[in-house]
């Protein structure tokens, strides 16, 4: 017997799901990746796997989450299992700067980009950059952990001779151009089974300067799943925008079909799409109070239920 099977390593981001799951009479399985192990000739259950794993897996304790959902996403493609989100999908969450030369492609602009190996390259290559002020982030943070904005490769030079200086998980450091909007929002376009469902835009009133954004959604207080409501309006402002197209494309050629696309406008109004995630969530009450064409999980559970009928 076939059925739906969830793999994540937060059961708090599952929760709203299963009661959209429940809602069609479904009763999904979850498959919790943080330990285990893969016997690659073992034949796998039947049925329609959705991938969940986050990049921030390791801000709550579960280091390996995406190295073993890799293995796992790897056993069910080879024995021709149906996925959503597969290795395609996660190697792009994982990795910034394959995401930015996937979305480039697909012909959307993101900001200017360096990544950086060594603590002790940062410094000469903040001044090769040469674009004043820069983000420094990690490019495995999650949450917006470890983002920080500087206005001098002297400020830099302060930080990583400080305590505070960490290591990024992966090693990898991006320096990205700064993007000052004129607004103190991000816009985030939602999208399942490939498709544009809504738009939401994501105040940044009480964040910090540091991301591409003039400032940005950081910490659990800007989750979707936890944060105010009075942080996320949901938009018409990108309904019938040519880019919704590009990105559409973008990720069919990715082999994404579910995700969050965040982007931003300066001043000139020119759009610069800085983040893809492919863990994806939403804010329930701004979709009530926002006569949300669709509502997110709804859409996901309705998705899968599909796919899980025509298997």
């Amino acid at each position: 017997m076939s059925d739906i099977y969830v793999l994540h390593e937060n059961s708090e981001w599952v929760t709203p799901l299963h009661q959209a799951f429940n809602d069609l009479g479904i009763n999904a399985q979850e498959w919790f990746l943080d330990q285990g192990q893969v016997a690659l000739e073992q034949e796998p259950p039947q049925g329609v796997f959705y991938n969940r794993m986050s990049a921030s897996s390791h801000t709550r304790g579960h280091r390996f989450g995406p190295e073993l959902t890799r293995m796992v996403l790897t056993w069910l493609e080879k024995h021709g299992r149906r996925v959503i989100n597969g290795t395609d999908a996660l190697y792009l969450e994982l990795c910034k700067i394959s995401q930015y030369a996937s979305l480039n492609r697909a012909g959307i602009k993101t900001p200017r980009t360096t990544a950086v190996v060594g603590r002790d390259k940062l410094v000469s290559s903040a001044k090769e950059f040469d674009q004043f002020p820069f983000i420094l982030k990690p490019n495995r943070g999650g949450k917006g952990l470890g983002v920080q904005l500087f206005h001098s490769t002297e400020a830099l030079q302060t930080y990583l001779d400080s305590t505070d200086y960490e290591e990024p998980l992966d090693g990898i450091w991006l320096i990205q151009q700064y993007i000052k909007a004129p607004e103190a929002y991000i816009t985030r376009c939602e999208f399942v089974g490939g498709k544009f469902i809504y738009s939401v835009q994501v105040s940044t009133e009480e964040g910090f300067e540091l991301c591409p954004a003039d400032s940005c959604q950081i910490g659990e207080g800007y989750c979707p799943t936890v944060a105010p409501i009075s942080k996320f309006k949901i938009s018409t402002e990108f309904n019938d925008h040519p880019i919704i197209k590009q990105y559409q494309q973008f990720l069919s050629d990715s082999g994404i079909e579910i995700a969050g696309i965040e982007l931003i406008k300066d001043s000139n109004g020119d759009i610069y799409t800085y983040d893809v995630n492919t863990n994806t969530n939403y804010n329930r009450q701004a979709e009530i109070d926002g006569n949300a064409p669709a509502k997110g999980m709804e859409a996901i559970a309705a998705f899968l239920a599909q796919e899980l009928q025509q298997q």
